[in-house]
């Protein structure tokens, strides 16, 4: 009789499903550590891998990451003002259209800054490369008279450069013999290979261009996807918190990056216009290379100025010097007054802490990782800092900093200064 059968209904158990969920993440997290302790070469080889084949897809989304801004802008105080001034009912069908205009704008826009800079700016800079290359022996012979009038003028310091050239020159002869010149085939392969990986990096970043414009038009979507994932992974009051700090997340990226191109332009045209009032030899190349370096913190001056510096000198030593001068200028004016006027404080961390970004993430990840790595350490440090002030809070304990420098806590809550203290004990003998 199948009357009689009881029918079971599943009921879902929130207790179970953590449970389950957390031991999954165990048995995942130690097969990864595992991998990574004793497969690292394979594993690093997958990773690579997978980002190669993925490129275009993350050119996209970081394109789209960087226009998003521009959008934003354009489509508020342009695009949309000009529907209200129309009086076109702001429809799913106008906004879609809207929306469609304002990335038409946006790139266009963006393409015509393009244009118009790298028009003015590549061919000095290629005509600039040119005429180092056709005039590079008078330049070195220029500079080697230069440094031997110098040496006569200053016989201790021409007998400590012959001690120098003595005694390194049988290790260069040596490296060239044993290491440099057998490797020439190496090196073309190394160059040829470079080449093809320029022109399969522009590739990717055509089709990044264009997956960006599908992410610029679906930006919404893909942002209330996200929300409802969290929402769904967490109760109301973790999903807020995680949606809070992924907002901090972009703020932080977007300030940063965006205040530090904002700055190496204004930097690079201020270098320009000083290098030309000045009379340095290829101002427009050496103002480019302060400017594109200058986008690394810290380090970024150095890595420009002193090639720049190296390369005025084979032309000039007094410009040389001259130069010198004016990016040490430039450089604590950009540290001291423009910097923090357009930075302000997007990072939130001490010099300390950028310092030691930047050789970490850059050690890491190249150049790309000295320029993400200030932001991704802040995120990093503000999320550390968050967790950390929710369990003092949970014992009952004061979340500054300064409560406990130089001090010692004698009960839960409570902490006196270290001189306090040893009056007291003072006192009491």
């Amino acid at each position: 009789m199948i009357a009689g059968a009881v029918h079971m209904k599943f009921k879902f158990d929130k207790k179970y499903f953590c449970w389950g969920l957390t031991a999954f993440l165990v048995i995942v997290a130690s097969i990864l550590f595992y991998y990574i302790l004793f497969h690292r070469s394979s594993l690093s080889n997958g990773i690579r891998t997978f980002i190669s084949i993925a490129m275009p897809i993350i050119d996209g989304f970081v394109l789209a990451y960087l226009m998003t801004p521009v959008l934003n802008k354009i489509e508020k105080y342009i695009i949309r003002p000009l529907y209200v001034k129309a009086k076109v009912p702001l429809t799913d069908k106008s906004k879609r259209r809207m929306r469609g205009l304002s990335i038409l704008v946006t790139i266009v826009l963006i393409l015509i800054i393009c244009y118009e800079f790298f028009g003015l700016i590549i061919p000095e800079v290629v005509r600039s490369i040119q005429s180092i290359i056709f005039q590079f022996p008078i330049y070195i012979n220029n500079l080697t008279n230069w440094a031997l009038g110098l040496m006569k003028n200053n016989p201790d310091l021409e007998e400590t450069v012959n001690g120098l050239i003595t005694q390194y020159s049988p290790k260069l002869l040596e490296y060239l013999n044993t290491n440099l010149l057998p490797h020439i085939n190496e090196l073309v392969k190394t160059l040829s290979m470079s080449v093809l990986s320029i022109f399969k990096a522009l590739w990717n970043f055509v089709i990044g261009f264009i997956i960006s414009i599908y992410v610029l038009g679906s930006k919404e979507k893909f942002a209330g996807q996200a929300k409802k994932i969290a929402y769904a992974l967490f109760d109301r009051k973790t999903g807020n918190e995680v949606i809070s700090n992924f907002r901090f997340i972009h703020s932080t990226f977007i300030g940063f990056i965006g205040g530090k191109i904002v700055d190496s332009i204004i930097i690079g045209i201020i270098c320009f216009v000083c290098t030309s009032i000045i009379g340095t030899p290829y101002a427009i190349l050496v103002s480019v290379i302060i400017g594109v370096t200058n986008v690394i913190p810290f380090f970024g001056p150095w890595i420009g100025g002193i090639p720049s510096a190296l390369l005025v000198l084979m032309v000039d030593p007094m410009h040389a010097l001259y130069f010198t001068i004016l990016i040490l200028v430039i450089q604590q004016f950009d540290g001291n007054i423009l910097g923090p006027r357009i930075l302000g404080e997007s990072t939130g961390i001490s010099g300390f802490w950028v310092l030691f970004s930047i050789l970490l993430f850059g050690g890491v990840f190249g150049f790309v990782g000295m320029i993400i790595g200030v932001p991704t350490f802040a995120v990093i440090y503000r999320l550390l800092s968050d967790i950390i002030k929710t369990l003092l809070r949970k014992r009952g304990l004061p979340e500054e900093t300064s409560a406990y420098a130089g001090a010692v806590c004698l009960e839960e809550g409570h902490c006196k200064k270290k001189e306090v203290i040893a009056d007291e004990e003072i006192s009491d003998h």
